[in-house]
């Protein structure tokens, strides 16, 4: 029969061990029966008796069963009537006998019985079934005899040792000999006692740990919504300042236009001795002159300079094939007032002198614009809807600023003169090392397409009446005024750049200083290495209707685009 293994109680079958469990030790507090341990789970209690308290066990058991064995008796007694004196005679000396020697078992022809249920009776049959104790009388004494059935309390006795030797098994085999390892951490004890209360620190910890966990989550959100709140406030005070930073490049920083610029760089001169007061207030009479009138002063004006170069190819230039040049055009140079940043304007106003020159642009502005009015110019472009994104870039405000202009906004001025302009984007280099012979050979293109009308084979050197090209890259513009070609075919163009100053340009002028100028204006397909260009070609004169095409069209303005 099962043996409950905390009180050894023999129960009938394994689902009473079952409810005997349930309702005698699991539902109430567990509790050794040897020591004060208590508050334990039922394998820890088991584990806990079988190894602290294994010498108690044994002996509890022997004396339960012992006890058992009597309160059997002394029922079986009680229930059987009564039928010779012999048998009362026999129960009371039993009892006696009993008295006697409670500690001594009974003796069977001179041997000793342990009260274990085994059989003992000589000369008598055994039966599954209980049987009565037998009284036999050997040397004058009387003995008890106990038959009881051996086969049965032998197999319940085996299968009793063997579940409590299988029990200790698993729960010590993982423990060496007299080391107890916490299940929670690396400590290894020597004593249970000690692992079980190492053990409860733990769960201590653990129930403080859950206490304060929800306000540790509470706390880590807030830090985590700090920090990306002060890395948001950072990033945006590091996309203001980027923000100054190119409003101050392109000049749309509102620190001024090109009168403040002048007059500031005229005061710092006077300060630094550079200029004296007469001089200054001169200057400034003359600016405020110009800037009232809208034209150019003329003082960063240098002319002849095409009819020069004209000259020198046909005196010199030997390992030139051929020479291609624009009509006659004014170099303009950057001033005082807008050094850094009016390139566009000077190179726009290097476009309008070639023009003035030609007989089919007669409609547009006499002189040549001061930088204020080829503000006022674009801006008024953009009042009649030429290219809107652009004019949304700039705020559609561009007077009293230093702000950089490029390709759209010189289409846009031309377009709004009535003047027919292209744009053509080499949007990526199309030769090795970042170089762009496309844009070469699109040059070469223009220049000579007009030349190979008038000649089958034109002469070395040939001046067109085609204006200069406007050429645009990142950070800079310049204009170009004409185009080599070497004996070995290579090409390099020749270009008018608005931050020379008027004493170098007009070297040019002089048949002994030309070459080292012609040096510096020439540029190889090595020497254009930026990653985009965009050049402004002016082809001719709109009607109205291409020109209100045109406006409408510049709402998304299209380049040409090469390759």
């Amino acid at each position: 029969m099962p043996v409950c293994d905390i009180c050894c109680e023999e129960l009938p079958s394994e689902a009473e061990m079952r409810t005997h469990l349930l309702l005698s030790h699991m539902e109430n507090v567990m509790a050794c029966p040897f020591c004060s341990l208590s508050g334990v789970s039922y394998d820890e209690l088991s584990f806990h008796i079988s190894i602290a308290h294994i010498d108690k066990d044994c002996q509890d058991t022997k004396t339960t069963v012992a006890d058992s064995g009597q309160e059997n008796l002394n029922d079986w007694t009680a229930q059987r009537p009564s039928s010779t004196k012999t048998s009362n005679v026999n129960v009371k000396n039993m009892d006696k006998v009993s008295q006697a020697s409670p500690q001594s078992p009974p003796q069977v022809n001179g041997m000793t019985s342990p009260i274990t249920g085994t059989c003992l009776s000589q000369g008598i049959s055994t039966s599954p079934k209980s049987s009565p104790p037998a009284v036999a009388r050997a040397s004058g004494a009387i003995k008890l005899v106990r038959t009881t059935p051996t086969s049965s309390n032998n197999a319940t006795r085996e299968r009793k040792d063997g579940r409590r030797k299988s029990k200790q098994k698993r729960l010590s085999s993982p423990l060496k000999e007299g080391c107890f390892s916490c299940p929670m951490c690396s400590l290894v004890c020597k004593d249970c006692f000690i692992l079980q209360e190492h053990v409860e620190l733990h769960l201590q910890d653990q129930d403080g740990a859950e206490g304060h966990s929800s306000e540790d989550l509470t706390l880590a959100r807030k830090l985590q919504e700090e920090e990306e709140q002060k890395w948001r406030e950072a990033e945006t005070r590091r996309e203001a300042e980027d923000f100054k930073k190119l409003q101050k490049q392109f000049g749309l920083d509102n620190s001024g236009g090109y009168r403040k610029q002048m007059e500031r760089t005229m005061e710092r001169a006077v300060s630094r001795g550079q200029m004296v007061p007469a001089e200054f207030h001169r200057k400034k009479v003359e600016m405020l002159e110009s800037l009232a009138s809208g034209m150019d002063d003329g003082r960063s004006k240098t002319s002849g300079l095409v009819e020069a170069l004209c000259r020198y190819y046909q005196k010199d230039a030997s390992d030139c094939a051929h020479v291609w040049l624009c009509a006659e055009t004014d170099h303009y140079s950057s001033s005082e007032g807008d050094k850094g940043w009016g390139c566009g304007y000077r190179n726009f106003q290097m476009l309008l002198s070639s023009l003035h020159r030609m007989e089919q642009y007669n409609l547009l502005p006499v002189s040549v614009p001061s930088i204020p009015r080829v503000q006022a110019l674009i801006e008024e472009a953009w009042g009649q809807g030429a290219d809107p994104q652009g004019a949304s870039h700039f705020n559609h405000r561009l007077q009293g600023t230093r702000a950089w202009i490029g390709a759209t906004e010189i289409y846009a001025v031309f377009t709004s003169l009535s003047v027919k302009a292209r744009i053509v984007d080499f949007h990526k280099p199309t030769g090795p090392g970042d170089t762009h012979p496309r844009l070469f050979e699109w040059v070469k293109q223009y220049f000579s397409h007009s030349a190979s009308r008038v000649a089958r084979l034109p002469p070395k050197v040939v001046q067109t009446t085609l204006p200069p090209i406007y050429l645009q890259h990142q950070g800079h513009s310049r204009s170009i005024v004409g185009v080599e070609q070497k004996v070995n075919g290579n090409l390099c163009l020749l270009l008018f750049d608005p931050g020379c100053a008027p004493r170098e340009m007009r070297r040019v002028l002089s048949q002994d200083t030309a070459a080292t100028m012609v040096r510096r204006m020439r540029k190889f397909s090595g020497g254009l290495k930026h990653r985009q260009y965009q050049a402004v070609a002016v082809e001719g004169l709109l009607t109205p209707e291409e020109k209100r095409s045109r406006i409408l069209n510049s709402r998304t303005l299209c380049a040409e685009k090469i390759p």
